[in-house]
């Protein structure tokens, strides 16, 4: 290959990166992402490997492509000597963190909890390496709850820091835990950092968040906003609603809300701007649809497989009772957004200016192919591990019949036109290997972290000092112990990412939900894991909102407090989830229908109380009169729910009766008004 040859195989990414990273560092990202990507395919469709194995080589990828991609002295400035210096250590550790254990593993599992002192040592240098590149990935949040779980274990009158267990409330306190104990629990153990959460990040979400990555680089992404601005663009208030379809679309499969508002955020919220919605409202509606896109199946971000992996029921069923959630939420934002054009008087775009839904089809119909063939694997019990490797396996030949296509469509196939082709054909390859291992870094170091946590948890018996806490301020009523639940999950949102709150409040909270207060398992963990999506959007704090405001140009506060609006759906559901279990774990069909019926029904009129709008506007008398049939909906009494639907069917009746008399009202004096 000539050198022409191998400057056209150089990713984009590596080819237009910013100067401040020297090129050799530039090509060893290249070179360990795409090692990374390479080894997590053969292990995922040809050849698996044991769980130490795969696990441990996986975040010696991770943490070595984290202290590249983030150098010490932060990624706007070059590093100095001295950072080298820092930098080189923990790139040594990193590779010593993870192949350490896959060399001795025979030793190891033959000392059996003798540890030696270099396996001491070495477990020390891998958390502190972790830890490190948390602080340079995650944000300073994390890491902090991950060291303050270390000396919370060590505190204790046999722990390796007793002075430090005097200081604590009785409640908190524990015997403690020597250093050996502490480092085999989290490094040299299954319960710790290489516990179930980098076990999933290590297997399904990297498989899924390459996937994502292959979709990007092939133009999907356009292929999925142009269809939803194509379904919804003339409609009024067309762009935000194009926003909600197209977000849920992309946010199931990136994983990550902050990703999605910037990505799709990029094409929808300036024409939401330009048809009429303020700043804030427009960077809101994004914010709160990117956030449905982490509780939309078939992927769910992480968290389908993360629910799978700990209640043990098949990630198909996950999917499946998922979907129905899923549609109240997306309905309801997009029934917020309907209900704000509808009373600013907006309009769609014209046709003029908005793609084809014929055309969309007939370019990038093959894209479909591969979401086809992801859902008839899964259905099919597939492993999502080897779903993963095969869809990106279709994405793969799809782009490349669409390659060979085009160069057959274009004109003749000449040697010059055909080797073009290819060597665009291996960039995109080897971009997105590159870009689904970059996109893969910040989840695998949360969720290292996250092990840390789970792992002291287990060994100081935090869980179930934490759920003794929880049923005591509670006072037993379900009511108020999932309010401490929504304040525990949006105070941790506050540092953590969504998955690793997720974690955290599972490991605290879920036992006492299901055995104390009688919420089944998969509802226990369906309802944390919606409420730890709020610190997405929920002032003061709201990461996606922040997002959306600086690509639309509005205020953060102002931002957040929309999205917090649109996104109500993210509290009420899943308080419906557990008031109304039949809507999860099915029942007799007609209750069933009866419970999707009234939830959909409570839902709108939720968005109607607080809009003041549906067919006409509401008076505040009405306003108020919805609520309390909507408390009703939610009652765990079918006589309730009852009178409750009835009386906001009688008001909604109403407000309807007054819609259409307002459209009478206005045609004669629209038709007088118009020209001849």
């Amino acid at each position: 290959m000539s050198q022409a040859d191998l400057q056209d195989v150089i990713p984009e990414s590596m080819r237009s990166a910013d100067a401040i990273q020297p090129r050799y560092v530039l090509w060893a990202i290249t070179l360990t992402g795409v090692a990374l990507s390479l080894f997590q395919l053969y292990t995922a469709g040809i050849e698996p490997l044991g769980l130490f194995y795969q696990r441990t080589a996986h975040l010696g990828f991770i943490l070595f492509l984290a202290f590249l991609l983030f150098p010490l002295t932060g990624q706007s400035r070059r590093r100095t000597w001295w950072a080298w210096g820092i930098d080189a250590v923990f790139l040594a550790a990193s590779f010593l963190s993870g192949f350490y254990i896959i060399w001795y593993l025979d030793d190891i599992i033959a000392r059996a909890g003798w540890w030696s002192q270099a396996d001491i040592i070495v477990g020390v240098i891998c958390v502190i390496a972790v830890l490190e590149a948390s602080r340079r990935v995650v944000g300073l949040g994390l890491t902090i709850i991950g060291l303050v779980a270390i000396l919370y274990a060590l505190a204790g009158s046999r722990g390796a820091l007793p002075w430090l267990g005097d200081m604590m409330p009785g409640i908190l306190s524990h015997r403690g835990a020597s250093l050996d104990r502490l480092v085999g629990q989290l490094y040299l153990g299954q319960e710790g950092i290489f516990g179930l959460p980098l076990g999933v990040a290590a297997t399904y979400v990297f498989m899924f968040v390459l996937f994502g990555a292959f979709l990007e680089k092939t133009g999907a992404g356009k292929f999925f906003i142009d269809l939803a601005f194509a379904a919804t663009g003339r409609k009024a208030g067309g762009p935000a609603k194009a926003a909600v379809i197209a977000s849920a679309g992309m946010g199931s499969i990136s994983g990550s809300a902050i990703a999605n508002v910037v990505t799709t955020g990029a094409f929808t919220i300036p024409l939401m701007k330009k048809l009429g919605y303020r700043p804030a409202q427009a960077g809101g509606v994004e914010a709160a649809a990117s956030t449905g896109g982490q509780i939309t199946p078939p992927l769910m971000g992480a968290g389908a497989f993360l629910i799978s992996e700990y209640t043990q029921i098949p990630y198909v069923d996950i999917v499946l009772v998922s979907i129905f959630p899923a549609i109240l939420y997306l309905g309801t934002v997009y029934l917020f957004v309907h209900l704000v054009a509808m009373k600013q008087g907006m309009k769609g775009l014209p046709a003029s200016e908005l793609p084809v839904v014929r055309q969309v089809l007939a370019a990038g119909w093959q894209f479909i192919v591969p979401l086809i063939l992801l859902i008839v694997l899964l259905v099919n019990s597939i492993s999502p591990m080897r779903v993963g490797f095969w869809a990106i396996i279709s994405v793969i030949a799809m782009a490349g019949l669409r390659g060979a296509w085009a160069l057959y469509a274009d004109g003749p196939m000449t040697g010059a036109r055909i080797r073009e082709s290819v060597m665009r054909g291996i960039r995109m390859v080897f971009e997105s290997l590159e870009l689904g291992a970059r996109n893969a870094v910040a989840v695998s170091i949360a969720c290292a972290v996250a092990g840390i946590i789970v792992g002291v948890v287990g060994l100081t018996g935090l869980g179930l000092k934490f759920s003794s806490m929880m049923i005591s301020l509670s006072g037993g009523n379900i009511v108020i112990a999932l309010g401490l639940v929504l304040i525990a999950s949006l105070i941790l949102g506050l540092g953590l990412p969504v998955t690793a709150s997720y974690i955290v409040l599972i490991v605290l909270v879920g036992p006492a939900l299901n055995t104390e207060f009688g919420i089944p398992l998969l509802i226990a963990h369906l309802v944390v894991f919606w409420y730890s999506q709020d610190s997405n959007v929920t002032p003061p704090v709201a990461l996606a909102g922040f997002a959306g405001a600086a690509i639309a140009g509005a205020k953060p506060m102002e931002t957040s407090l929309q999205a917090w609006k649109y996104a109500k759906g993210l509290y009420l559901i899943p308080a419906f989830m557990v008031f109304n279990p039949e809507l999860i774990l099915g029942g007799p069909v007609p209750y069933v229908i009866w419970i999707g019926f009234s939830a959909a029904l409570g839902l709108v009129a939720f968005a109607a109380a607080i809009e003041g709008y549906l067919f006409a506007s509401m008076k505040a008398w009405m306003r108020l009169a919805l609520v309390p049939p909507i408390i009703a909906l939610f009652w765990p009494s079918f006589a309730a729910e009852l009178v409750g639907a009835a009386a906001i069917l009688g008001l909604l009746g109403m407000n309807w009766m007054a819609g259409r008399q307002d459209r009478t009202v206005l045609a004669p004096e629209t038709a007088r008004t118009r020209p001849d």
